[in-house]
């Protein structure tokens, strides 16, 4: 019997060798395993953080981009309500015979025939040959040129607009 107690002896020593060697892994791998998680959580923490400062520096681009595309309409709508205001002050002086429009004449073209010249306040203009426009005709030419001013406002709104739109070579 003796030897059937060392035999018994021996195997609970076996396992309980074993079950040590068991909890000492465990505690090997689950320490490992938590080193493992807290990385991954420091990694996800770091990408989290630096998405937030890349989606902060788009928005504040954005943010700047829109004031300035602001700016920039601000600044088209009042050279256009300028040019609106300035032709319609011409368009009433002209109504009004306050202004009138001439033009030049060259003296060869005009084939012989006495064109009058227009005459200042108080004398006769000494120079080229100037015949005044009907206002009627005045009106249209300022009508035509109030367009084309128009047209080149908007024109220099749209050439702003896509200038702020393209990145600086700068950033």
């Amino acid at each position: 019997m003796p030897m059937l107690w060392r035999a018994a002896g021996v195997l609970v020593l076996v396992l309980i060798g074993a079950a040590s060697a068991w909890q000492f892994q465990n505690w090997r791998y689950g320490k490992q395993l938590a080193d493992q998680a807290r990385l991954q959580t420091e990694t996800l923490n770091q990408l989290t953080m630096a998405a937030a400062a890349a989606q902060q520096a788009e928005q504040d681009r954005r943010l700047v981009l829109e004031q300035r595309l602001s700016a920039s309409e601000q600044s088209h709508y009042k050279e256009l309500s300028d040019a609106q205001k300035n032709q319609d002050r011409m368009r009433d002086r002209l109504a009004t015979s306050d202004l009138r429009l001439s033009v030049l004449l060259d003296a060869s073209s005009t084939g012989g025939c006495s064109v009058p010249a227009a005459s200042g306040t108080g004398g006769v203009v000494h120079g080229p040959i100037q015949a005044e426009l009907d206002p009627a005709h005045a009106q249209r030419i300022v009508a035509i040129t109030d367009e084309g001013d128009k047209g080149l406002i908007a024109l220099q709104a749209c050439q702003a607009y896509v200038r702020a739109l393209q990145p600086s070579r700068y950033e």
